[in-house]
């Protein structure tokens, strides 16, 4: 018989569903037989499904099922691994100071000479221009972000000095007349790029 209410079929479930929410003791009766209901169906699946240390249905000295792939003599069982292999800790390879290529030193020396130079009236996209040569292209885009005049310096007071050595890195300070910058320079296999800069 079809519903035939004022309030149609969405307002005939809606009934449905809230009245359990009328009263405290109609909620608390719901929980109970919910309840009820899924802990007596895990005990009677555990009951006709049988547990997995049991082997199920199966007594226990019944034969395996039929569908169970046979192993022959000449068939050697593929074993499971358990636990992944043990892996050594991976730790950077560094080289002494003396190791630093000239080529990152040099590249760190024209980016950061090419850092400082923000005349005033100079855009952003001018400023990057300059460096682009010396970086790599995922870094152009964090320097695309940044103001030049907010720089806070303006001329290189001294030669580039490595502070730390990897074989495809190297980590750079260069004096500035504002402050001393950390250069990250990277090998991209196409020359020496630098790839991050901070205060030393």
């Amino acid at each position: 018989m079809p519903i035939r209410s004022s309030r149609g079929r969405a307002g005939a479930y809606r009934s449905l569903w809230q009245w359990p929410l009328r009263s405290p003791l109609r909620l608390a009766a719901v929980t109970i037989v919910a309840l009820a209901l899924v802990g007596g169906a895990v005990f009677v699946g555990n009951k006709v499904g049988g547990s997995a240390r049991s082997g199920g249905l199966l007594a226990e000295g019944a034969p395996p099922s039929s569908t169970a792939p046979a192993q022959g003599p000449d068939q050697a069982a593929v074993p499971t691994p358990t636990a992944l292999p043990p892996v050594a800790p991976l730790t950077p390879q560094e080289l002494p100071l003396s190791a630093a290529p000239p080529e990152a030193l040099q590249a760190a020396r024209a980016w950061t000479a090419a850092w400082v130079n923000h005349p005033p009236g100079m855009t952003n996209e001018q400023w990057v221009a300059g460096m682009r040569a010396y970086t790599t292209d995922e870094y152009l885009g964090v320097l695309a972000a940044v103001d030049p005049s907010n720089v806070p310096a303006s001329a290189v007071t001294g030669s580039p000095r490595a502070t730390r050595v990897s074989p495809r890195s190297v980590q750079v300070e260069v004096p500035t007349d504002a402050l001393r910058l950390s250069v990250l320079v990277v090998d991209t296999g196409a020359g020496w790029r630098v790839s991050g800069y901070d205060r030393a």
